[in-house]
């Protein structure tokens, strides 16, 4: 077999096996502070509900240093990433994090986009706003 020949199978059974780990699915979420306050962090005091499977993610933090211009200026007025007033669009990863001396692993909500204004239907998981 031909070096070159080689190399190519070799890339893409690579590509192969890291698809799964590289598309994390996207799907659209309600983000927001859940009222639960905690004297020791980690604190599972947000959440997500994922509109397409209805799972609420518990203790989620969000990084929503991706999204576009425009939504960040959106979010950037007031809390209504915090308060589940807006549906995003992302996918949930799990990152390592120090806090104390120890590490965790959290869930985090990779905001890609403003979706919508939420439905008070689907802002039931969040406290009483």
């Amino acid at each position: 077999m031909s070096s070159l020949r080689l190399a190519f199978l070799i890339a893409a059974a690579s590509s192969i096996f890291a698809l799964p780990a590289f598309a994390a699915a996207e799907s659209s979420y309600v983000y927001c502070d859940n009222g639960l306050r905690c004297l020791k962090a980690p604190c599972p005091s947000n959440s997500a509900l994922d509109l397409a499977t209805g799972k609420i993610i518990k203790g989620v933090s969000i990084d929503a240093s991706g999204l576009p211009q425009a939504d960040k200026a959106i979010t950037d007025q007031s809390d209504v990433l915090y308060s589940g007033r807006i549906v995003v669009r992302g996918s949930i990863e799990q990152r390592t994090q120090t806090i104390t001396g120890k590490d965790y692993s959290l869930p985090w909500l990779v905001a890609t986009r403003i979706v919508r204004t939420a439905q008070d239907s689907e802002r039931k998981h969040c406290s009483s706003r």
